[in-house]
């Protein structure tokens, strides 16, 4: 094909309009992206949406500009139509894609305006849950109208579609049994996103497992157990089941140690001791602690000790310094008060006061008075 050929082909003054269209449109995607960035530096919000935008906008302005080089194209050149079709499924796509990445971008501003990594992130956390969960809510729906848009463009598929829902009364019904998982899901991350329950790093007590909120998704959430493992739990979980969750309000958090100590253990150098302890304790928050006798057995006397800190994780720690330094206080200076269980024989109190028996499992009644009468025996 010759100069000639080409320049007589119908296609070519379209074709020649095309290119200098896309030229144009990512020129102005260049300039205006650099602009935008320049202009939004002081908003973080909008600047985040600008940089996650930039690569869908990419796509959608050249689209945009061929669309319009395609409609004043005359409609008898052969296979504008195709064109033109197929130019509309790419700036529906291109523009579902952008519409998420906006979303995306809104959302992550909103994260970095509101940093979990201080002291007191209860409301951080608060944000981040209804950021993340109403983002990748609507997300969703901008992806479903997309993939509508689609089909809507093709009319086989609408013909189908008007002719299903014509016909459909069982299908309808089967539909709607199986899309119920769906709509229960995301009605069920919208009342976690605005009632909030749970928020991400909460911790949790669910199933009995003790963890920490790592991720919400639109369809389930992801508790980081403090062995490492993850448990995967429904979102409509923490809807219809109860579940415990230690820092709803606030991170403060109380933890309690019980002991069992004989009755001839003294309680004033038990106090001591807690008070020296816990404030040596870097995880003490300093609001409160005390010891105190919860319990009374026929054996032994139950000791509670309560002391408060800023998060469960300090909590835990400091629950184990507590009880590791009373037991070793206890060994050291008061080993004859630790819990042990006793048996007494009749035969060597009366010469030798009480016989103390100790071991792991007690003798029975008649094996103490066989060897009380033979001690008797030998003494006569």
């Amino acid at each position: 094909m010759n100069i000639a050929d080409l320049l007589d082909h119908p296609w070519f003054g379209t074709w020649t309009a095309a290119v200098i269209a896309v030229i144009a449109a990512l020129i102005a995607h260049r300039l205006g992206g650099l602009l935008l960035l320049r202009i939004t530096r002081h908003a973080p919000v909008l600047h985040a949406i600008v940089i996650k935008a930039r690569a869908p906008s990419k796509a959608v302005l050249p689209l945009l500009a061929l669309q319009a080089v395609w409609q004043a194209t005359p409609d008898d050149l052969r296979w504008v139509g195709s064109v033109r079709h197929l130019n509309g499924l790419l700036m529906i796509v291109a523009t579902t894609w952008l519409a998420a990445r906006i979303i995306a971008g809104f959302a992550q501003g909103v994260l970095d305006r509101h940093p979990v990594d201080v002291e007191d992130n209860v409301g951080a956390r608060r944000i981040h849950t209804q950021t993340r969960v109403l983002s990748r809510i609507a997300m969703t729906l901008v992806v479903v109208m997309g993939a509508a848009m689609l089909l809507m463009t093709f009319p086989g598929a609408r013909q189908v579609g008007a002719s299903l829902l014509a016909s459909a009364g069982v299908v309808g019904l089967i539909a709607g049994f199986a899309a119920k998982p769906v709509f229960s899901n995301m009605i069920a991350g919208l009342q976690l996103a605005l009632t909030q329950p749970i928020r991400l790093d909460d911790v949790l007590i669910v199933e009995g497992e003790w963890g920490r909120v790592e991720e919400i998704t639109g369809t389930y959430v992801v508790l980081r157990i403090w062995d490492e493992r993850r448990l995967i739990i429904p979102l409509q979980y923490f809807i219809e089941k109860p579940f415990q969750n230690w820092t709803r309000n606030n991170a403060q958090l109380m933890g309690s140690v019980f002991f069992h100590v004989d009755y001839g253990m003294p309680l004033a150098p038990l106090r001591k001791e807690l008070e020296r302890i816990v404030h040596a304790a870097p995880e003490w928050d300093r609001r409160f602690f005390n010891l105190v006798v919860t319990d009374a057995t026929e054996r032994t006397m139950q000791i509670r000790v309560l002391c408060t800190a800023a998060s469960s994780g300090l909590a835990w720690d400091l629950r184990c310094v507590v009880r590791e330094g009373l037991i070793d206080f206890m060994q050291r200076e008061f080993p004859q008060f630790l819990p042990r269980l006793r048996i007494e024989g009749d035969g060597p109190a009366q010469h030798g006061g009480a016989r103390h028996l100790h071991g792991a499992a007690a003798r029975s009644r008649d094996d103490v008075d066989g060897i009380a009468e033979a001690e008797r025996s030998a003494a006569l």
